[in-house]
């Protein structure tokens, strides 16, 4: 902490209870009077603070935060964190109360940095039907299997690529159905289709959302949802906005379950 406050001037603009750490680390050293007034702090408030320590927050669930961070091998952020309390234990716990938790417990992931573009493009023009933007960024469902997104990606290995195509429910968000293969073809999304197909509620017509690649503009992939009573929507060309929902998905999978680990063939 010295180190970083070189001058007496960024020291006085310390918070308080750092100023406290300071003086007590030091004051065995030098006189703690003066201690005081190069940080500027006041004798009481020294005093004060360091007879009353912050108190952790929530200790009851730090065992519980500390297991759900350790679950994926990057670990999670605080959005996530609560979210698997409410969920698991029924807690009622604020974001940014898990964000505190996290703090007291020297957790910090390391996740969500701005990287340089490397994403997959199926866009290849426009090959069949192009489908209206039912969504419009509407991305909230009152029950499961009423919106669902589909795109696909890549993930770049020492040996080559492997394309992940997922159905994903925006309401429970749970990944549906999901095909992987070493080519983005049609026959990685007949595989999907047949698994996403055996998953569909009887009765359940979902509005399926997903970019301008072309394999939601092949004839075939058109007609097997058409037959199944789903509803396409397309994103606007050019715009992963409107597909946002999906690809957010893509982003969190990546950062916290493969950035920094290695398979050395397809086959696991």
């Amino acid at each position: 902490m010295l180190k970083k406050s070189a001058s007496p001037e960024s020291l006085r603009e310390l918070p308080n209870r750092t100023k406290v750490a300071i003086v007590s680390a030091l004051s065995g050293q030098f006189s703690r009077a003066i201690l005081l007034e190069c940080v500027a702090l006041a004798r009481s408030s020294y005093y004060y603070l360091l007879s009353h320590p912050v108190k952790p927050t929530r200790p009851e669930l730090h065992e519980a935060v500390k297991e759900i961070f350790s679950r994926t091998p990057n670990g999670c952020g605080h959005r996530q964190i609560a979210m698997g309390l409410r969920a698991e234990l029924g807690v009622k716990i604020a974001n940014k109360t898990v964000l505190k938790i996290m703090h007291d417990l020297g957790l910090h992931c390391q996740i969500r940095k701005v990287r340089a573009s490397t994403k997959y493009n199926a866009y290849h023009g426009e090959q069949k039907k192009v489908f209206d933007n039912i969504l419009k960024r509407d991305f909230n469902a009152n029950k499961p299997w009423e919106k669902l997104g589909t795109d696909v990606t890549a993930f770049q290995l020492s040996w080559g690529k492997a394309y992940l195509a997922p159905i994903y429910d925006f309401a429970s968000k749970a990944i549906v159905a999901w095909s992987i293969s070493q080519s983005p073809t049609m026959a990685q999304q007949y595989e999907l289709l047949d698994q996403f197909f055996a998953k569909l509620p009887k009765g359940a017509h979902p509005i399926l959302h997903s970019d301008r690649g072309w394999q939601y503009q092949h004839g075939t992939w058109c007609k097997k949802l058409k037959e199944q009573g789903i509803i396409q929507s397309m994103s606007k060309l050019g715009n992963c906005l409107d597909n946002a929902a999906t690809e957010q998905v893509f982003g969190h999978l990546k950062d916290e379950f493969f950035r920094g680990q290695h398979w050395h063939t397809f086959d696991l």
